[in-house]
């Protein structure tokens, strides 16, 4: 490089994996750490929702602190893992692009060049796409990562969005089967990170008793 030059400053690549996380188990964490290292990523982020809108009206969701609280025991001490409290900050329906939208400007506030945003997602949730808040602009501004489940089938690339695909490493488990073992009392002994099962104990969710 000629004297007196820089490096220009490299997009950071952020991962992206919004949720309800109620609670967060096993298999969020999994596919959070196969993203971190598939992709390369300078950071990902667990973004947790406020008020997740397509599920809000089909159970009673736990508390938007209680869940962020469970989010940073699970990944607490992880390199690379991060949990993001905007969504809950900002308020309101949860809405993807409005936290896109939010990282870029960040960037650009800062004097940075937007980062390469990579919208992790289960294969299970791709079908659900098209009815996703700005959906159009969000596959523009995105690169879609799917992630296997063991009882999802591949599914195929949804048209517009670039996509890569990572193995979820395998673990089967869902945050509704969590729940009802922990409503009947029933061990969750591997399928919760320890520190998410302390917190569960500590703030009495699901009916468990302190």
């Amino acid at each position: 490089m000629p004297e007196g030059t820089t490096d220009p400053i490299r997009a950071e690549r952020i991962g992206l994996l919004g949720g309800t996380f109620d609670p967060p188990h096993a298999g969020h964490l999994a596919a959070a750490l196969a993203c971190r290292d598939a992709l390369a990523l300078d950071r990902l982020l667990l973004v947790v929702a406020n008020h997740p809108w397509q599920k809000a009206p089909q159970r009673r969701i736990s508390p938007a602190e209680d869940r962020l609280a469970m989010v940073q025991a699970a990944v607490d001490g992880v390199p690379g893992l991060e949990v993001s409290r905007m969504e809950i900050d900002r308020g309101g329906p949860s809405y993807t692009i409005e936290t896109v939208d939010a990282l870029r400007q960040d960037a650009a506030d800062a004097g940075r060049p937007a980062p390469d945003v990579y919208l992790i997602v289960g294969a299970d949730l791709v079908d659900s796409l098209p009815t996703w808040e700005r959906v159009d602009q969000l596959r523009q501004l995105v690169t879609l990562v799917v992630v296997s489940r063991p009882r999802s089938p591949v599914p195929p690339n949804p048209a517009g969005w670039e996509v890569v695909h990572v193995d979820g490493g395998g673990v089967d488990v869902s945050s509704s089967e969590v729940r009802a073992l922990l409503v009947a009392h029933r061990p969750v002994d591997g399928l919760l990170p320890d520190g998410v099962i302390r917190c569960i104990r500590h703030r009495g969710m699901y009916a468990v008793a302190r």
